[in-house]
């Protein structure tokens, strides 16, 4: 009996810590004997997550570098990182887009180090990654319409600073693979669906310009200077510490602060658009698997989805039944830029990286609300 109690008390910690990350649980848990039955059931009753790791290598052997790391994919990534025993988590961000209450969790944590500077500055990036085994680069201006109205800093941040890192990475003598954040803008005006990695259009905006750009960059330093890169396109990302604020937030955040408080948001077009959300927990489960990818990986790009799309008509009223608000949409203008259908093929980071997304965009919503409505 005992043994199996210590049994359940290991899955239980880890379906724990898993809902204290998606603000399910207010602060983690610790359990010791007593009663497991009663924190199995709780546990089981009040979280739909896998605890299962995506990792098999022990990460105390690895120093982990995290740009961006108080945005809000970056973050979630810190914390997985640390939860499974990684040596050391440096994360280099400005926050200029990132927020320091992302890291607050983490700040006394003996493996957590926080570094403040820009990927603009090639000083600091040869900085950021020294002693690094396995460099995530995040760090990016997001958003197509900020793109349409400063094209320069977007070029700045997202060419120059991903240009930077690579440098950083050729003349370190300590990182061993550089995994950066591609996006799915990249496909451009296709209109082939499901996206093929293969397979791309003409960019429709200045951020999908950049992000074509780094994949170019990426695949001749590899070519050139013998670098391991791999790069996750990224199909429109949401999740827990997303922020809702500001003229560039991302429209899950938005709709959730508009039911929140109870005012109508504004659906840009006709919301028939489509879009393959992708919940923050498959995104980090695609970085892991990433850093560990076999030679076959090297040098490619993958879609990071979850493999199914829906309109915004039809997430504003998913949001509303979650929520249990029934608040009304305003209808705007279609924005310069956007795509107008979305869906990924993930077939080729299931193949070569043995990805497999847990999380439907049905779960990731409830989780993410929960987040939202609590915090």
């Amino acid at each position: 009996e005992q043994k199996c109690i210590e049994k359940y008390l290991i899955n239980i910690k880890n379906i724990l810590f898993m809902g204290s990350r998606y603000g399910l649980l207010r602060k983690p848990l610790e359990l010791t004997a007593p009663k497991p039955k009663k924190y199995l059931i709780f546990a089981i009753q009040s979280l739909k997550v896998h605890d299962t790791p995506y990792h098999t290598q022990d990460l105390s052997n690895y120093s982990f570098l995290v740009t961006g790391g108080a945005g809000f994919i970056g973050a979630n990534l810190v914390e997985y990182l640390l939860q499974y025993g990684a040596k050391k988590v440096r994360v280099l961000d400005n926050l200029a887009t990132g927020s320091k209450e992302n890291l607050r969790a983490f700040e006394n944590h003996p493996s957590f180090e926080f570094m403040e500077g820009d990927i603009r500055d090639l000083g600091t990036c040869k900085k950021a990654v020294q002693g690094i085994d396995l460099v995530s680069h995040q760090a990016a201006l997001g958003s197509v319409p900020r793109s349409i109205n400063d094209p320069l800093t977007s070029n700045e941040v997202n060419v120059t600073g991903f240009l930077n890192m690579l440098v950083a990475q050729k003349e370190s003598s300590s990182v061993k693979r550089l995994v950066y954040a591609a996006s799915s803008s990249t496909y451009g005006d296709s209109k082939n669906l499901p996206k093929v990695e293969d397979t791309i259009g003409k960019p429709l905006s200045p951020y999908a310009v950049t992000k074509l750009v780094n994949e170019l960059y990426a695949e001749v330093f590899h070519k050139t200077y013998g670098i391991e890169t791999i790069g996750l396109r990224y199909f429109n990302v949401f999740g827990p510490k997303q922020s809702p604020k500001g003229a560039y937030a991302a429209v899950i955040p938005q709709f959730m602060q508009a039911l929140k408080e109870g005012v109508p948001p504004t659906i840009n077009g006709d919301g028939e658009q489509t879009r393959d959300f992708t919940f923050v927990e498959n995104a980090v489960q695609a970085n892991i698997k990433a850093f560990f990818a076999p030679k076959e990986a090297i040098n490619e790009v993958f879609n990071v989805a979850y493999g199914e799309r829906i309109s915004l008509n039809t997430l504003w009223e998913s949001l509303k039944g979650i929520s249990g608000k029934n608040v009304p949409a305003n209808y705007g203008p279609p924005r310069k830029g956007d795509v107008r259908d979305s869906l990924a093929d993930i077939g080729k980071a299931r193949k070569l990286m043995g990805y497999d997304p847990g999380f439907s965009v049905q779960d990731g919503l409830k989780i993410t609300w929960k987040f939202f409505s609590e915090s």
